[in-house]
Parts: structure tokens; C-alpha cells; sequence
């Protein structure tokens, strides 16, 4: 895993406009990845400057060689903020969009994954769920996440 993976996650999520069907990539651990959130992890205000292991472009790319995903077919939400502490180190969640016609089922599942409507991940930790609702109202609804 890329060191920048350890101190950021991402959701990955697939949203068709058409039919405003909103889909997310869950993993035998949790909905982020390539891991879940520390147990101990808590809310934290965003830095007043992005460090370089946090930048949006930086972990793109570091999602894109971890899971093979097709650049010309995924692109970071900006629009969406979250950060995390543990122990005094950050973690900032990421949301990577894929923007092809079909969510990439296949993609996922070859690497234990699987494609499910948010109303589909019940069970899943609160703090997670808590994060896709925020992606769903902000997709589907055009709420801005609010900062904290």
C-alpha cells in the first residue's frame, strides 16, 4: 500500500445522473479504503494548509495504481472535506468518482469488493455510513458538506 494511502482513505463511488442511482464500493473491512478508519479516529478541523501527503491530485493517483482504475474514468470530488485525527496524526477521506456510463463491478470484485446502493450497507460502521450519506446529499441533493 502507498504510504499515502496510510494517511488518507478513499470512497470510491459511481454516480449515474440519468437515472440518479448512486452506488459505493464496500470491502470486507468498511467502506473506505484501502482500510478502515482507526476505531480511535475523530472528527478534525481541515489544516490551515494541505500538507503534500494529503493533497487530492497526490492520492488520486496513488487510488488509481493501488486499485488499477482506469484514469480517463475516475476524478476526486472536490466538493468533499472530511479529516480525521489519531494520536495527532491526520487522515483526510477522499472522494474518487468513477465517471464511466457503468460502475466498475467487475473492478471492484476482482479485488474483494462490491458495487451497493447506500439503502444496501447497513451494518457497516455508523461513522462510515455517516460519511456516504454526507456524498449522497451532496450528489444527489447539492448540499455542501458542512466544515467543522
Amino acid at each position: 500500500m502507498s504510504d499515502l494511502l496510510q494517511t488518507n482513505r478513499v470512497i470510491l463511488a459511481h454516480f449515474d445522473s440519468y437515472s440518479a442511482a448512486l452506488l459505493f464500493a464496500r470491502w470486507e473491512h468498511g467502506l473506505l479504503g484501502p482500510a478502515a478508519l482507526p476505531a480511535t479516529a475523530t472528527p478534525a478541523a481541515a489544516p490551515a494548509q494541505i500538507a503534500p501527503e494529503h493533497q487530492g491530485a497526490a492520492v488520486l493517483q496513488a487510488a488509481i495504481v493501488h486499485y488499477g482504475l482506469n484514469p480517463a474514468e475516475v476524478t476526486r470530488m472536490e466538493d468533499f472535506d472530511a479529516w480525521y485525527q489519531k494520536e495527532g496524526q491526520l487522515i483526510r477521506v477522499h472522494v474518487l468518482r468513477f465517471t464511466g456510463f457503468e460502475a466498475p463491478v467487475e473492478l471492484i470484485a476482482e479485488q474483494g469488493g462490491v458495487m451497493r446502493a447506500i439503502s444496501a450497507l447497513r451494518g457497516a460502521a455508523m461513522s462510515e455510513l455517516l460519511l456516504l450519506r454526507e456524498v449522497f446529499n451532496i450528489l444527489v441533493g447539492g448540499a455542501q458538506r458542512a466544515t467543522t
